[in-house]
């Protein structure tokens, strides 16, 4: 499906040459809706040249019109009937087309996918990170349909296995029948004249003779067949635990996965239709051998012959019943995780989905959703099966759900929408442990019924850590809990441990992605503004990125030490930055007018060497929140750097950035050399009157103004004040 993906995003040419791959020998319907499939499948294992092959190719012809017609079954409301009509119909003409000559549809097929693999390739330079991954992950999608291909003969055979066992278990019956009732005509001779029993008995008892060995022999055959089946359910059961492991163990912690670094800002952990179609076949799969291995139960129950088979039937059944039970059980998940820092008394909401719900027909009869909040040690006993029945740590409102079947998609999902947390019951903290390091999860569960309640199934999973606050004040400190979890935590772990300490270039990436996110910008965070970073976190003054690669920093020096000289935490501070970005700066960081990341005597170095009149933007050392102008200029004495008091958010509510800098006239030019006007006034807030600036307070907090000791700071007090006159109307 990747090839596909691509595919559709080609342009000009390549597009036109890619839509004159398809017509009535091969509708573009076709590819698009079956897009997955085709690139699944071994086509390039097909001798084109060899008529052997044609097996082959037509057995590939049947499963492609197969999948056409299922897809065309699915399809509802007014635009589906439609589509299913013509899914319907492209069946019928493939099969018309190629049922004679079913080479000519993979040779058809495989010069249409080669071709838009060099299309693709030549528009995105296969070469690229990107370009390598869609490939390596094209191939993994490859390896995993045809593991089910493979599945499917397999077990397409068995069936086949079954009815001739059952077929020739049932004339092995009539036979045996035949036998009890040669032998009670034997009986009944004792009744008859010696005469007429001599000339009887030879006859019966060469019937019986003939019978008994017959039966003897069909005996050990039917044993053998048993036995070569249950052989073969279990290739097929090792198969199918193989193919659950890559997709339970691979694929969907991957999701889960990105959806954690989704909540750090992470690119989206992408949809479950894919994964959804992969469990919906193994349930399916799993399903009609389980169903085969009770029919062969059945028959061995009909008729007992003396053997392993009875403890064979049974290992099978407790296997395949295991393999299902782990599959629902682990495709009960969180679509839509809950809010990570959770208020209480606030509405949020979240959804829970069963991957194998439809194809398992539970929405039959629908089952609800429980929601409840837990604690860390409630969560660490429930994943050890401990007693936990009615444990909780604080009481969801609205927090019981029905499952729905949405047939359009084929999803059975519980939407929670109006859920609200009315109060936590917070546990005896450890150490130096603040309220808002305390996590907590919220516990979905569930129970129902597959198979005519053949199996019942209780289902349990639990989110992501949810730090709760009762004050938007605690945001901060919990939002930095949660970024550590997220970043740091490792698959499988015990609830919810992580580590104490990570190396710098681990935390790097962490903030990275969380201030591109936040900002809502391409731009991140460039290897100069994380070795600024880095001296803050480690008050060092080494600018060799180098000299922090296997350097760590602890939880502690994260969120709980408060940086040297201050009174907030490294993450308090870069948050602060965060938020005054995204709320005011977020144009002028896009555009790279903000070096922000610059320390007073970097500034102060780099703008020496520039004319009069030269600033540059930076983020306040000393105020969470802030960002400071610094400006060369002319003393009466000597040159030297100025530096304004910081602009906060309280400051851009007023007036904009854009504006005061505009209000600034001795600022002249974005360091290096950028005339301060062809930056920022496209940002200048536009005059509906005739401004006149009648003066600028400035206040200086210095009076001895030497550049080789801490550049000096000027207080903007108020905006520029400005008196408006409007034009004569």
């Amino acid at each position: 499906m990747a090839v596909w993906i691509q595919a559709q995003q080609l342009q000009g040419e390549a597009l036109h040459q890619m839509q004159s791959l398809y017509g009535q020998h091969f509708p573009i319907e076709v590819r698009h809706y079956l897009a997955q499939w085709l690139e699944g499948q071994l086509w390039d294992t097909i001798d084109l040249e060899n008529p052997q092959e044609e097996f082959k190719a037509k057995r590939l012809l049947d499963s492609l019109i197969q999948e056409l017609q299922n897809k065309a079954e699915h399809q509802v409301g007014e635009d589906g009937f439609l589509l299913k009509i013509k899914l319907g119909h492209y069946a019928g003409q493939l099969k018309s087309t190629y049922d004679r000559c079913p080479l000519e549809l993979v040779r058809c097929i495989k010069h249409i996918l080669y071709t838009e693999q060099r299309l693709v390739r030549e528009a995105t330079n296969s070469s690229s990170p990107v370009g390598g991954m869609l490939d390596s992950m094209s191939q993994k999608y490859q390896q995993i349909n045809q593991a089910f291909e493979e599945l499917r003969l397999l077990t397409q055979d068995t069936e086949n296995d079954l009815r001739k066992l059952q077929h020739n278990q049932e004339y092995f019956i009539i036979q045996y029948q035949e036998s009890l009732r040669i032998q009670a005509q034997l009986t009944s001779l004792a009744t008859l004249p010696p005469a007429d029993r001599q000339l009887r008995e030879p006859t019966l008892l060469s019937k019986r003779a003939t019978v008994e060995t017959w039966l003897t022999r069909e005996a050990n055959t039917l044993q053998k067949y048993r036995l070569d089946l249950a052989e073969k359910h279990q290739k097929s059961l090792q198969l199918m635990r193989k193919q659950q492991t890559i997709i339970l163990d691979d694929e969907l912690i991957q999701w889960k996965r990105r959806q954690q670094l989704a909540g750090n800002g992470g690119p989206p952990e992408g949809g479950l239709d894919i994964l959804q179609s992969w469990c919906e076949k193994l349930a399916e799969t799993i399903w009609q051998n389980r169903q085969q291995i009770r029919r062969a139960e059945h028959l061995r129950q009909q008729l007992p012959i003396p053997g392993p088979i009875e403890e064979l039937l049974n290992d099978l059944n407790s296997t395949v019943t295991d393999i299902i039970s782990a599959l629902v059980t682990s495709t009960f998940i969180i679509e839509k995780q809950p809010p990570q820092v959770l208020k209480t008394q606030t509405k949020f909401a979240a959804t829970v989905r069963l991957l194998v719900g439809g194809k398992l027909n539970v929405h039959m009869n629908p089952p609800q959703v429980k929601a409840t909040i837990i604690s860390e040690q409630q969560a660490k006993a429930l994943l050890k099966n401990e007693n936990t029945r009615n444990d909780s740590s604080g009481e969801i409102l609205n927090n019981n759900c029905v499952m729905e079947y949405h047939q359009t998609t084929g999803t059975l999902s519980a939407h929670f929408r109006n859920m609200s947390l009315k109060r936590i019951k917070r546990s005896d903290r450890r150490g130096a442990e603040s309220v808002t390091e305390e996590k907590f999860t919220i516990l979905f569960e569930s129970q129902f019924s597959v198979g005519g309640n053949e199996l019942v199934f209780q289902v349990k999973t639990l989110s992501l850590p949810v730090v709760v606050i009762v004050h938007g004040s605690q945001d901060n400190n919990a939002t930095a809990t949660v970024l550590w979890d997220n970043a740091f935590a490792e698959p499988g772990r015990v609830p919810f441990l992580v580590p104490d300490k990570v190396l710098w270039p681990q935390l790097c990436e962490a903030l990275n992605m969380k201030y591109k996110a936040e900002v809502q910008s391409n731009r991140g965070l460039s290897e100069e503004n994380l070795v600024f970073l880095a001296q803050k976190a480690f008050s060092s003054s080494s600018i060799n990125p180098d000299d922090y690669r296997n350097m760590t920093m602890t939880w502690s020096q994260f969120n709980r030490e408060s940086l040297p000289g201050r009174n907030f935490t490294f993450w308090q501070w870069f948050d602060g930055v965060m938020e005054l970005t995204k709320k005011h700066l977020k144009p002028h960081w896009n555009d790279g007018a903000i070096l922000g990341f610059v320390n007073k005597q970097q500034a102060q170095d780099m703008l020496m060497s520039k004319p009069n009149g030269t600033f540059l933007l930076r983020f306040s050392d000393s105020e969470i929140g802030g960002i400071t102008i610094a400006w060369v200029a002319e003393n009466p004495n000597k040159r030297m750097v100025w530096n304004l008091m910081p602009y906060t958010t309280k400051d851009f509510s007023i007036r904009s950035l854009a504006d005061r800098i505009s209000d600034l006239n001795h600022l002249l030019f974005l360091y290096p050399d950028r005339p301060k006007d062809e930056v920022f006034s496209k940002y200048y807030t536009p005059l509906l009157c005739i401004d006149v600036v009648l003066c600028s307070v400035f206040r200086f907090t210095t009076a001895n103004p030497d550049p080789t000791t801490n550049p000096t700071y000027m207080d903007h007090g108020a905006s520029p004040a400005v008196i408006p006159m409007c034009a004569s109307a």
